[in-house]
């Protein structure tokens, strides 16, 4: 599957919302993938009697892992293409979207070597470890890429909130006939 360069695809069609719509689609592609690596963690416990913790709660930790991974490339595609695609617009739909683009620039994501690096994530480490020692050293790895997803989660949210509130703006605007 080739992976698309910007939002735009229809040169004739209304840009904005063009753009409003595919990016609108994309975060809720990251939604799903988070809810859906919290469902499978939710279903995990079905397996407590015949899986020991040494190996149910590394998958837990694992499912984490994958679905904020995949949730944080898709929020770079997302600014990537978003930004390719406000490059082709003029002033006035630029403007509408800085709200967005605020967005993108006020909550960058890292990259996910720098999110897997402990070092480089001090205060998640500390929680994580503090939640391992009174709970079990098992959870400690879990605890930690749970903060990975809890991050995405809220960055989601705020893109969303944004986005919607582009959708608002546009909505009360006056219509040009």
């Amino acid at each position: 599957m080739a992976q698309e360069k910007n939002y735009l695809k229809d040169p004739f069609a209304n840009a904005v919302s063009e753009i409003l719509k595919g990016i609108d689609r994309d975060v809720e592609r990251g939604e799903d993938a988070l809810m859906l690596g919290l469902g499978i963690v939710m279903l995990s416990s079905t397996f407590a009697p015949v899986a020991p913790p040494s190996i149910l709660l590394p998958l837990v930790a694992l499912t984490f892992a994958i679905s904020a991974g995949f949730a944080r490339k898709n929020y770079h595609n997302m600014e990537r293409k978003f930004l390719q695609s406000m490059a082709q617009l003029e002033g006035h739909d630029k403007a509408i979207l800085l709200p967005i683009a605020a967005v993108f620039s006020e909550y960058p994501m890292h990259t996910l070597a720098e999110s897997f690096n402990p070092l480089k994530n001090l205060k998640r480490t500390w929680k994580s470890a503090l939640g391992g020692l009174l709970i079990n050293p098992l959870w400690m790895p879990i605890f930690y890429v749970m903060g990975m997803q809890i991050i995405e989660e809220k960055n989601l949210g705020i893109l969303n909130r944004a986005i919607l509130g582009v959708e608002q703006k546009i909505c009360s605007l006056p219509s040009v006939v």
